[in-house]
């Protein structure tokens, strides 16, 4: 039988992307809407390990990702801060605050798996830069004006297959598939997880 997973996030579209990198995997992967807590932590880990201790019981593995774009000219900025920086900023504010500034970057992903009360985390990091401008249609957030190093195209301007082939989601959720058993053993439902825990969150 093949591993199933729960997948808890509020955007559709890295559900979307997470099942497309684990389908050819023969993982299984369900989705479940909620917005989750988004503490004040200095790393995307303290954040995937915060929302995994806020979801309570859950019978089986269930799956949260955080993702964090880092930039060189800001010093790591947005970092942990970025689906606000995301929302305030957008693009555009984005580009005109690196203005004249390095333009190297990298994407960064943890996934948390939480099996019972054994918790997991998988990363994944894509090196680039920050293009001049925004381009392509496809992918989300700041999708349109990454550059993966050593191409001349925009995550958002490559095929669905090719961006999560080399993404820093495609080879953090890979990692998750091979703990569940996507590629070799299966990983068993333990008992329900830990009751939530109360943690400081970021007003974003």
């Amino acid at each position: 039988m093949a591993p199933t997973a729960l997948l808890v996030t509020s955007n559709r579209h890295k559900l979307e992307e997470a099942r497309a990198i684990l389908a050819p995997l023969g993982v299984r992967l369900r989705g479940r809407s909620r917005r989750l807590p988004e503490p004040q932590a200095d790393t995307l880990e303290e954040v995937a390990r915060a929302k995994l201790r806020s979801l309570g019981a859950i019978r089986g593995p269930v799956l949260v990702e955080d993702s964090g774009l880092f930039l060189e000219g800001l010093h790591g900025f947005p970092g942990v801060y970025s689906a606000y920086a995301f929302r305030t900023l957008g693009l555009d504010g984005l580009l005109r605050a690196l203005a004249d500034r390095p333009r190297e970057a990298r994407f960064r992903t943890v996934v948390g798996l939480r099996n019972g009360s054994r918790i997991h985390l998988f990363a994944g990091e894509l090196a680039g830069r920050i293009s001049r401008e925004p381009r392509g249609s496809g992918g989300f957030g700041f999708d349109p004006i990454f550059e993966p190093r050593g191409g001349s195209r925009t995550l958002a301007e490559l095929p669905p297959g090719t961006k999560n082939r080399i993404s820093h989601r495609g080879l953090a959720f890979r990692a998750a598939a091979r703990r569940l058993g996507g590629t070799s053993g299966e990983l068993r439902p333990g008992p329900p997880g830990p009751a939530p825990r109360r943690r400081r969150s970021a007003t974003h």
